[in-house]
């Protein structure tokens, strides 16, 4: 609530109530009269009247106006937002897109055993997603030096061609059933050391520094 004291031949109190959106003016006037020389002067009840009138008009006007002004400016805001969303783009038809087929993986022929289980290690580690780089370049660990000719053609065609990434590690997972080209010893040994029953901590690729300790 704010008070106001207007000092003059008569002394005017108002009082202004706010309360939510509703406005409530409430104008009291309290009328003392002045001495002058022992003589009192009162002003004219025209004059009273008029003042009063003029002031509670001029006060409801300006926290009307206020008001509006504060209730409305969010809903002006959210409105241009809203046309601004309008504007937006239609829909990607995708119709500029290319899709390049992945080239047919094809096996080495006459590749040396030794540069083949290199290559193998190498793209073990570097096989699409995280998931396989690890899954993978720990079972090239434990079982790459061991396979046979066999179980490396086997293990090639495994990692390199499927072209989905994620097709390898549901197979492995057995979260999804595995092609007949793909079953075989290799695939067996694969699901197998996937489930872990060890309970290994497999958190990253393995470091390198096992083959130097292989080699000695």
């Amino acid at each position: 609530m704010e008070q106001v004291q207007l000092h003059s031949p008569s002394c005017f109190r108002w009082a202004v109530r706010r309360r939510s959106a509703c406005v409530s003016v409430c104008l009291t006037f309290s009328y003392q009269p002045h001495c002058l020389g022992g003589h009192t002067l009162e002003p004219a009840a025209d004059t009273t009247r008029k003042l009063s009138k003029m002031l509670s008009s001029l006060v409801a006007k300006r926290l009307v106006n206020g008001l509006c002004q504060t209730a409305w400016r969010p809903a002006v805001t959210g409105l241009t937002s809203s046309r601004g969303y309008r504007g937006e783009a239609p829909d990607d038809t995708r119709g500029d897109l290319i899709e390049i087929p992945l080239p047919p993986w094809e096996e080495k022929q006459g590749e040396p055993i030794d540069i083949k289980r290199r290559r193998l290690l190498y793209e073990s580690r570097k096989r699409g997603m995280l998931e396989n780089c690890i899954l993978l370049s720990l079972f090239a660990k434990r079982y790459l030096n061991t396979m046979s000719e066999t179980q490396l053609q086997q293990y090639d065609r495994l990692i390199n061609e499927p072209s989905n990434d994620w097709d390898i590690y549901y197979w492995a997972t057995e979260a999804q059933p595995t092609p007949d080209v793909y079953q075989g010893e290799v695939m067996d040994m694969l699901k197998e050391f996937t489930k872990n029953r060890d309970q290994e901590q497999r958190l990253d690729a393995p470091n390198l520094e096992y083959l130097d300790k292989g080699s000695q």
